[in-house]
């Protein structure tokens, strides 16, 4: 068979497959919307600095920047019983000493460590699919 007719029959198979996604997400719950200097977006309202991020709580983070972040920062975690922990370094990439999580890791809760932007993608994502999720964002 020709190349030609090949290609012909992939397309005309591809459109009778094909489909349209759609994400079906929380009602009610916050989802990142949008995201900018200092500040973050969620349900369309905007929040100015460092939080806390649930499906279902928003509240600020008492750290004032990446290199003032202590263990105390994340093992106040735990009392949210979280899943999984999301943390937003801001607008770069940075990671932290593993010794900051620890109470975390200890309890088996995981730690994925992105910039914001990436940490705000993720929560939604996780969200979406009834994780219990944190995003421990730092103003980007």
């Amino acid at each position: 068979m020709a190349a030609t007719a090949l290609r012909a029959d992939f397309y005309s198979l591809r459109e009778i497959h094909s489909m349209k996604m759609h994400q079906a997400l929380g009602l009610g719950k916050n989802l990142f919307t949008g995201y900018g200097e200092g500040h973050v977006l969620i349900n369309a309202q905007r929040h100015d600095g460092n939080l806390i991020v649930t499906p279902d709580s928003v509240q600020p983070w008492g750290v004032a920047d990446f290199a003032s972040l202590t263990e105390q920062h994340f093992s106040m975690l735990l009392e949210m019983q979280p899943e999984v922990v999301l943390f937003g370094s801001g607008a770069s990439l940075r990671f932290f000493h593993p010794k900051l999580m620890a109470a975390l890791t200890n309890a088996g809760i995981g730690v994925d460590v992105m910039d914001t932007q990436a940490a705000c993608r993720t929560f939604n994502i996780l969200m979406a699919e009834d994780r219990r999720v944190i995003a421990a964002i730092l103003a980007i």
